[in-house]
């Protein structure tokens, strides 16, 4: 049976099976585990996943693929098919409740995807998620560089990296014309998103302005504030939000409180 990939849903479809080992390590899977996947494609990996642990939920978006998966995953029980936006679902409400993400995900919905399981699916205490290789570096970016923004201090401030592998564009069909990687991160116990996530994103909402102005421009705090904040917390009154670590980020919002 022949599938097209659909280019408006960020399809590029695993096909070589040999990047499976690698995925099995990053994502340590064990008998016992409940995983969730997220666009399927083929189900390649949907089927090695249910060979290794006791169930799987695999969302996907694009109905058209109900005949092929059906076909692929012949025999396996223990696979729920979900036929859903990933982001309309409540996962926290699935049973039994996911322990891991274990994907290659569609390229438009993984980074909200990422931020919306650390905010909202409690449940999920590891990712091991293919992504494009600019989205890997910007979730674990260093403040001061070209890559750190939003996402980096949110990721970072309910993760920690565990792994990284870059893969080839030929292990996908069609191969994409840009880079992927296989990113592995686990939960860590720091401060909740909810909680610091309007101020980063102000923060980061005019990179060419100072955190400050940028605040301010938010309507979140008036300059004044935002300033007194900044110095409070040891940066100066015209430092830019790429200046600050996550940990910072979580002072200020404490500050601007």
């Amino acid at each position: 049976m022949t599938v097209t990939p659909k280019k408006s849903l960020g399809q590029h479809f695993l096909v070589d099976e040999n990047i499976l080992g690698v995925i099995d390590r990053m994502s340590a899977l064990a008998s016992a585990d409940v995983v969730l996947e997220v666009g399927p494609g083929l189900g390649i990996l949907t089927r090695y996943l249910a060979e290794r642990v006791a169930r799987v939920h695999s969302i996907e978006l694009d109905r058209s693929l109900e005949p092929h998966l059906h076909d692929a995953l012949a025999g396996v029980s223990n696979v729920e098919l979900v036929w859903a936006d990933v982001l309309t679902v409540a996962i926290d409400d699935l049973e039994p409740r996911p322990s891991k993400l274990v994907a290659n995900l569609p390229y438009n919905v993984a980074t909200p995807l990422v931020l919306e399981t650390l905010e909202h699916a409690s449940s999920i205490d590891l990712w091991c998620v293919m992504v494009q290789r600019e989205v890997a570096d910007r979730f674990f970016a260093v403040p001061r560089t070209k890559a750190y923004g939003a996402v980096s201090v949110l990721v970072q401030l309910s993760a920690r990296r565990t792994g990284f592998h870059a893969v080839s564009p030929h292990v996908f069909r069609p191969p994409p014309r840009v880079q992927s990687a296989l990113l592995a991160f686990e939960r860590s116990p720091t401060a909740p998103i909810a909680s610091v996530r309007p101020v980063v994103e102000a923060a980061f909402a005019l990179r060419r302005k100072t955190a400050a102005n940028a605040i301010a421009h938010s309507g979140l705090a008036p300059r004044e504030r935002a300033v007194q904040a900044l110095v409070s917390i040891g940066h100066a009154p015209n430092a830019r939000a790429e200046e600050l670590s996550p940990d910072e980020f979580v002072a200020l919002a404490d500050a601007l409180r």
